[in-house]
């Protein structure tokens, strides 16, 4: 819940500047289904007591699901430092048994209890990569206290660049269809138009 409100909070932050993040809120996203689907596989993993090593193998597939969906969307800004935090965590996650750890310091500082269930975060023995697990707290009596990691941060801060890019002023309208299909197909520069005879935006 952390980060689902960190990425909240960097969405309307631009807010705070009279702005509102127009080309992220109305872009045309491609495979949209997929975002929905990687959410659903969280609840399911972490909510829904499962067998054996399915939880672990959904936890994984999560990331696998949502990396796809970034690819399709990567001519977003922001979008690829959102997936390199994705990726992070996701092979992390991968080598450790479909769980990300996390540092034992950090767990305490954020007064968690993982209790006996399935937790797509824990203190794990011997783990690999353990530089990229759950290593910085956000530290209890604060609210939503919990650990995050290096991936967690790129992802944040991907965020904040996909809600920063392509802001307009309070009260003004969505951008031109025209200016949206051209930054749904990657094709607009940098002032977010297209200038004709100029090389176009390649990901």
């Amino acid at each position: 819940m952390l980060l689902v409100a960190v990425c909240a909070l960097a969405v309307l932050s631009p807010l705070v500047a009279g702005r509102w993040s127009a080309a992220l809120l109305v872009n045309r996203w491609r495979h949209a289904g997929l975002i929905w689907a990687t959410l659903a596989l969280q609840v399911v993993a972490t909510e829904v007591p499962l067998p054996g090593a399915l939880a672990p193998v959904l936890h994984v597939g999560t990331y696998v699901v949502a990396l796809a969906f970034l690819w399709f969307n990567r001519h977003v800004a922001g979008a690829l430092v959102v997936a390199a935090g994705a990726a992070s965590n996701g092979i992390t996650i991968a080598l450790n048994g479909g769980v990300l750890p996390a540092a034992p310091g950090a767990v305490a500082a954020a007064g968690l209890d993982h209790g006996d269930g399935f937790a797509n975060s824990a203190v794990v023995a011997d783990p690999l990569l353990p530089w990229l697990g759950d290593v910085f707290a956000w530290p209890a009596p604060l609210p939503l206290a919990n650990t995050f990691s290096v991936g967690d941060v790129l992802i944040a801060l991907g965020v904040v660049v996909a809600a920063w890019t392509g802001t307009r002023r309070l009260g003004e309208g969505p951008p031109p269809p025209a200016e949206q299909a051209a930054r749904a197909t990657g094709d607009a520069d940098t002032s977010g138009s297209a200038t004709p005879g100029a090389p176009t935006a390649t990901a």
